[in-house]
């Protein structure tokens, strides 16, 4: 085989389905955000993608923090967790983390993918006869710790409760069961059932792991996510979230009782073997996090400005799914257009929105998902809606009668 030859002819075929991604590289500015500069780009843009969703990665209290820590402590963290690298501040940033949802412990991992694939690895391959019912639509890093747990896995339809019960009651009453999904599907925007599914775990003698990363931050009094807002946080065995979203900053975590959180931490191997965060992101997260539990502004600035990002896209008709969320996917359905609008928005319009083509979603759900923030002006919403409208046409795609919004 000539390899560089395979290598090349499968990126090849990326590209003529539309599906090959390209990376703008940005520099973010310091108090400015969503402005960057795109370098090998049309230079300044705004984005309109970013999983930042508050803002808190320019927040003066988080930018502090770091600061002070770097200054305090300097750069790393000296190594894994176990040998040299657990510091006051992954003690405090736990202990912070734990009062978020109201649980006895947290434990911290170098990212929320990192969280899940050990997490779920692990209390699936440590528990005995242990079976996970995985939601259909639950995020690569759930699945692919899932896989490497080799535990017995049920794939139930996404947010079907019927379907979930019928799985569940074919299963032995006092077989090892844990049901995982996402609060938040980052992908559609639609929020799971949670108190009806802690219903069915309570009724058939399952656990439950719950993934909140597109939520910590945004929903809830205090910023501890769906399940807050909704007063099941006691309900639930594993809290799991990411600081890398609305928090800012970067990491993964999972909040539960003390001994699974021990549990976890003295046999998961993407704990025990992997360098700790260095203690500025520790303290930049734990700045974050205590900020936004005693702060609603960023949370309601941050609703508002979706409300009004919606109703935008409804006056012009332009279809985008209709959810409960801040996440707004913009329906393009088709790799080509998808992308062309994409790097169109970029050079023409200097407005920064990945494509999100497959297989990341379904072929023929194609889509720009839009991500507004509190820190996104009303000019800025004004030249996103007008650049979609503009392309929109351009690419002769569908819109939605107006009077039917």
């Amino acid at each position: 085989m000539n390899y560089q030859t395979f290598f090349r002819s499968e990126l090849d075929r990326l590209r003529d389905d539309g599906n090959y991604r390209d990376f703008a590289e940005l520099e973010r500015h310091r108090g400015a955000f969503p402005s960057a500069t795109c370098h090998n780009g049309p230079g300044e843009v705004t984005i309109w993608c970013s999983n930042d969703y508050l803002g808190m990665g320019q927040h003066p209290a988080v930018l502090g923090a770091m600061h002070t820590a770097l200054d305090r402590t300097g750069a790393g963290a000296g190594g894994t967790r176990n040998i040299s690298g657990t510091t006051h501040d992954h003690v405090l940033l736990e202990a912070e983390l734990a009062d978020l949802h109201g649980k006895e412990a947290a434990l911290l991992f170098t990212s929320g993918y990192v969280s899940n694939w050990a997490a779920l690895g692990t209390l699936g391959a440590r528990i005995p006869g242990l079976t996970i019912l995985s939601d259909a639509l639950n995020h690569a890093s759930m699945i692919e710790g899932i896989r490497h747990s080799k535990a017995a896995r049920v794939i139930w339809k996404h947010n079907d409760l019927a379907d979930l019960e019928a799985r569940l009651a074919a299963l032995p009453l006092d077989a090892p069961k844990l049901i995982a999904f996402e609060s938040v599907y980052s992908m559609d925007g639609d929020i799971a059932p949670i108190a009806a599914i802690c219903d069915l775990a309570d009724r058939y003698n399952a656990m439950t792991y719950l993934d909140e990363v597109h939520a910590v931050g945004l929903y809830g009094p205090r910023g501890g996510g769906i399940a807050e807002r909704e007063g099941l946080m006691d309900r639930l065995t594993v809290i799991e979230g990411t600081l890398g979203k609305a928090f800012g900053v970067m990491g993964g975590y999972i909040a539960a009782s003390a001994e699974l959180c021990d549990f976890v931490r003295s046999f998961a191997s993407g704990f025990i073997f992997t360098t700790a965060l260095p203690p500025a992101v520790a303290a930049g997260a734990a700045a974050s996090i205590r900020h936004l539990k005693s702060s609603a502004t960023e949370r309601n600035a941050h609703q508002a400005r979706v409300t009004d990002v919606r109703a935008r896209l409804d006056a012009i008709g332009l279809p985008h799914i209709d959810n409960p969320s801040h996440i707004i996917p913009v329906m393009v359905g088709d790799p080509v257009k998808c992308k062309f609008i994409s790097d169109r928005l970029l050079h023409d319009h200097g407005i920064y929105i990945q494509p999100i083509n497959y297989p990341t979603v379904p072929k023929g759900t194609e889509r720009l998902r839009i991500t507004p923030s509190p820190v996104h002006t009303a000019a800025d919403v004004d030249r996103l809606v007008a650049a979609l409208e503009t392309l929109w046409t351009q690419c002769q795609l569908s819109r939605l009668p107006v009077a039917a919004q």
